[in-house]
């Protein structure tokens, strides 16, 4: 019998979204992470987070709500929504994550909105599954990648979103191994 505690990754969308989807990003982190995940809904909505001036919501506000409604067996939190997110300092972000922390948080509105695919097209899935894996990695301490090629390579735009990888480079699967050590998860 293990004394490990037994901890999952919670998926946590925000509104409704197709199952296909959500059972590509529980697959794609279970298989990255080596950790189950769980799906609970923990809000209900982001209008709290909404900056009117912008017509977008803050993330970390967001983040910060999330982090305090994770129950107790949820290691990390992982959020998928539809508004449009930022932080102050930048015009948009795809996601944000507290570094080496509980919460992260993904919008598909920009990996979506504006482009013509399909809901269901495996482009569109392929760009939510990566930017998941992306800001869960932050919160096992990984930090952006210089490899182009790796999944924690910070973009800029979708393009960059389709020509990284689904996979962390060498350097950044030796990281999270040493982070999952430290947690006591491996």
């Amino acid at each position: 019998m293990s004394d490990r505690p037994s901890y999952c990754i919670l998926i946590s969308p925000i509104g409704d979204f197709e199952s296909a989807l959500i059972e590509a990003i529980s697959h794609a982190v279970e298989s990255c992470f080596g950790i189950p995940t769980k799906i609970v809904s923990l809000l209900q909505d982001i209008d709290f987070a909404l900056a009117p001036d912008r017509a977008q919501y803050h993330s970390t506000m967001i983040l910060k709500q999330l982090a305090a409604e994770a129950p107790e067996q949820a290691l990390k939190v992982v959020a998928l929504c539809r508004g449009d997110l930022f932080i102050p300092i930048l015009t948009y972000v795809y996601g944000e994550a507290q570094l080496n922390g509980k919460a992260c948080i993904v919008s598909t509105h920009r990996l979506y909105e504006g482009t013509g695919l399909a809901v269901s097209s495996n482009v569109f899935v392929e760009r939510v599954t990566k930017e998941i894996i992306h800001e869960l990695g932050h919160t096992f301490d990984l930090r952006h990648c210089p490899e182009p090629s790796c999944l924690m390579h910070y973009c800029r735009n979708e393009a960059d979103v389709d020509r990284k990888s689904n996979q962390l480079c060498r350097y950044c699967k030796v990281l999270l191994g040493d982070s999952l050590k430290r947690l006591n998860m491996t």
